[in-house]
């Protein structure tokens, strides 16, 4: 009859004292832990999570100082501040000649849409210019998780973008005169950070793409084209054709949007536009996971991590 023996490091509870000891049987037995090493794996954990944390916060910001080519005060200011303002006054100005929609439309869905140029061409860059800079190599030789590695690098995109459409909405009440009901306002911030956050994970679904093709940042000019036309925020999404409206359901922002206009007419917060947004970014975000996973064992196998 086969004996179980003990790892060198397990064994059974002593009967005379009633202590315990680490460790398991040859044969998959567990043994019993002394209550240090039980009071140690929550410490475990603890560390673990704050770990993560910190990858996440240092790393995304010292990713975001890195790799976003647009964090000099001019490029800032011209690009992510003034760019969206000029866009939504115009897009105001053409509905009023053309008669399209109110000026409420073309604000709260442009300041939903302002978002998208930090997010979407800030998660194409945190990801495609580390291979544009020769650093992939080193990023992908880390150990640690590459889920907090990746998002992490969002994060920053996420508060960048919500920062920018705040900015855009408050500049345009101001200059237009519109109104938004204070009982709002805690609805809209939700709203605004939900787009935010989908935008960014579909930036990084773009950037992923980088670890396979050479001109990534062609990609994203066209998705960022793509949900200034498909999300309805400048033109009416029952006026566009059936294959235009179901594109736009399955983009960021579109849901935003139409909660955005929504809320600003005092019809309240729209769950399910809202659960709908953020369901949105959730998939985006986990296509970028399994696009990454993919393209980094492919360009592994084939050595062309850092190939331009």
């Amino acid at each position: 009859m086969p004996v179980s023996t003990p790892d060198p490091a397990a064994t059974k509870r002593s009967p005379a004292d009633g202590t315990y000891t680490e460790g398991a049987y040859t044969d998959g037995t567990p043994a019993y832990r002394t209550p240090e090493a039980r009071a140690a794996g929550p410490g475990r954990r603890r560390r673990r999570a704050a770990a993560a944390l910190r990858l996440v916060v240092t790393g995304g910001a010292l990713s975001y100082r890195a790799l976003f080519n647009w964090t000099t005060p001019p490029m800032f200011i011209g690009t992510l501040l003034v760019g969206p303002l000029l866009q939504l006054l115009f897009f105001v100005f053409l509905g009023r000649q053309l008669q399209v929609a109110d000026d409420r439309f073309y604000l709260l869905g442009n300041a939903v849409v302002a978002s998208s140029t930090a997010c979407v061409y800030g998660g194409t860059m945190a990801i495609a210019n580390e291979r544009r800079y020769g650093t992939l190599g080193a990023v992908l030789l880390s150990p640690r998780n590459r889920a907090p590695l990746w998002f992490g690098r969002a994060l920053p995109y996420v508060l960048n973008g919500l920062l920018i459409s705040a900015f855009t909405l408050t500049a345009a009440c101001l200059l237009l005169g519109l109104r938004i009901p204070v009982d709002a306002l805690p609805g809209l911030a939700a709203v605004l950070l939900a787009a935010a956050a989908g935008c960014s994970a579909f930036g990084l679904a773009l950037g992923a793409l980088g670890l396979r093709f050479r001109d990534v940042f062609l990609i994203s000019n066209v998705a960022s084209s793509a949900l200034l036309l498909l999300t309805g925020a400048n033109v009416p999404r029952e006026d566009l054709p059936e294959w235009m409206r179901a594109v736009g359901a399955v983009l960021p922002l579109t849901h935003a949007a139409e909660a955005a206009v929504e809320l600003s007419a005092g019809a309240g917060l729209d769950a399910r536009a809202l659960a709908a947004e953020l369901g949105t970014g959730a998939g985006y975000a986990l296509l970028a996971v399994v696009l990454l996973a993919v393209f980094e064992r492919g360009s592994r196998r084939r050595a062309t991590l850092d190939v331009m």
